[in-house]
């Protein structure tokens, strides 16, 4: 079916290289022909970031002066995009390659964040309440915890605490949020001025949520290292930028940091044993050192306590036991 799409526009005859996908549904190629490249999306219709929300949020970031890829032609009912090509200057390749780059692309980013933040919103984006973020957190029990010890523990006191966290330090006014905003989903545009030169990938899940969440996903990245002087200096910008005193965010940092790092535990866990996934085991030790630097922040205390209490250490050991577990809870 593809390949009616692209006859139709225009791009029949351009040869076809696959590109490195993410932990969706979604598959993406790389076209080149006559008229350059472009990327073709192939996402099944009926799953939850379809085509038609990628392209409408799309079209409401490049309308703030931010660079997601340009829609070229669109068929939402087979689920087919072909989007602009922004090359292949990904963040985490960048700084991989010389990390006095972080700095400087960490900083740009950051501004992209105050940009989409102090603009006007996408219309009809989900508003999930402090109860639904402490639930979706109980993924970290559900699977995660369920994966080490083979029995997921009684969520409820867990998701109680995290919502009192949640209202007390992480409640307030909303914005809109990417959700999966991480150097592995922003590309380098040096030709672009201001805030455009950042590409922007993967979005479709946006919603409004929490001021410091999408600052969160950029400086504890669950698939690279961020250097703790970068961490510290984005903080300070955002909050300069903002006006916020420092100290007040920081613990709305740790709640929200906390609740994402205990959501991807149990995403992780949940990719290898439903999906087969097994790199995403090896991503579990970075996320659990946010998990643990996040709940000492004195606020946390209590849900320190009962992480403590339900979610064993991923040592060797129990990372092993979640490996051998891959495929095997397809239906789950």
């Amino acid at each position: 079916m593809s390949e009616r799409f692209l006859g139709r526009a225009g791009w029949g005859a351009a040869d076809r290289q696959p590109l490195a996908g993410d932990a969706s549904e979604r598959r993406y190629d790389r076209l080149s022909g006559p008229g350059g490249s472009a990327v073709l999306m192939d996402a099944p219709p009926g799953i939850a970031d379809d085509t038609a929300t990628f392209a409408r949020i799309a079209r409401h970031l490049a309308g703030l002066g931010l660079s997601p890829p340009a829609i070229l032609a669109e068929d939402h009912g087979e689920g087919f995009l072909l989007l602009e090509d922004l090359g292949d200057g990904l963040f985490a390749r960048l700084v991989a390659s010389d990390p006095a780059l972080e700095a400087p692309l960490y900083a740009a980013a950051t501004d992209v964040l105050l940009r989409l933040q102090k603009g006007p919103v996408a219309q009809d984006l989900p508003d999930l309440s402090a109860h639904d973020w402490a639930e979706a957190a109980a993924f970290a029990l559900s699977w995660y915890a369920f994966a080490a010890v083979g029995k997921a523990p009684d969520p409820a006191i867990f998701v109680t605490i995290l919502e009192r966290l949640m209202r007390d330090h992480a409640d307030g006014p909303r914005v809109m949020i990417l959700r999966d905003y991480h150097a592995e989903n922003l590309l380098w545009l040096p030709d672009r001025n201001g805030v455009a030169n950042v590409g922007l990938l993967d979005f479709q899940l946006a919603q409004m949520g929490q001021p410091g969440y999408d600052l969160v996903s950029l400086l504890q990245d669950a698939r690279r290292d961020v250097a703790a002087t970068t961490e510290r200096a984005m903080i300070a910008r955002y909050c300069a930028a903002l006006g916020r005193d420092e100290a007040l965010f920081a613990a709305s940092y740790a709640v929200l940091g906390a609740q994402r790092a205990l959501r991807i535990l149990g995403v992780f866990a949940r990719l290898c044993l439903k999906a087969g996934k097994t790199g995403y085991v090896g991503l579990i030790p970075r996320v659990w050192a946010h998990l643990q630097r996040n709940l000492v922040h004195p606020a946390l205390g209590p849900l320190a306590a009962i992480c403590g209490d339900l979610l064993p250490v991923p040592d060797k050991e129990i990372l092993e036991r979640i490996r051998a577990q891959c495929g095997h809870y397809p239906l789950r």
